[in-house]
């Protein structure tokens, strides 16, 4: 387990189902010094899978994307500048990951930043207190959208409250 000194930047992606034929739709980002990212994606041509069950969950249907989508190139590169050579983390690493390789090599872009799964910097105890202090945050942002910027944010918020919750049990 790797100890940081600020809370990790955190990566989320919205995607248009859930197999393996399903293709990024949102990407957000809650980076460790505050700074947000969000973007939605247009779909590419060829990604033609689309599960109505996912876009029950996010909300976005696929005219959302086209209308309002940015080029998957455009965001791989805008992606790379807000992250650097960071590395960045995700609570679900085993989907994230996929679909953000799916995306870059889509995009004919080369990503700068690497992605890493959250479980590599939690304790055990935080990942032990995780899922009940991930719902008491969730209840006290009822009616927040499922969407990636804040999922991110959601995420990020337990890992900060898991570790101060944590930490106090090691000093007492």
């Amino acid at each position: 387990m790797v100890r940081l000194k600020s809370p990790p930047t955190i990566l989320d992606i919205e995607a248009s189902g859930f197999g393996s034929a399903s293709f990024p739709i949102e990407v957000g980002v809650k980076r460790n010094d505050g700074a947000r990212f969000c973007r939605l994606i247009q779909p590419y041509s060829w990604w033609t899978h689309w599960d109505k069950e996912a876009e029950g969950l996010h909300g976005l249907s696929r005219d959302t994307l086209n209308q309002y989508g940015v080029q998957g190139s455009d965001v791989c590169r805008d992606l790379n500048l807000f992250l650097k050579q960071q590395t960045v983390y995700s609570d679900g690493w085993v989907v994230d990951y996929p679909w953000l390789i799916k995306l870059y090599a889509a995009a004919g872009v080369a990503m700068t930043f690497k992605l890493s799964a959250l479980e590599y910097i939690l304790s055990e105890s935080q990942m032990q207190a995780w899922h009940e202090v991930k719902k008491q945050l969730m209840a006290q942002h009822s009616g927040a959208r499922h969407r990636a910027s804040v999922d991110a944010e959601l995420i990020q918020q337990t890992y900060i409250s898991t570790a101060a919750t944590c930490e106090m049990s090691f000093t007492r």
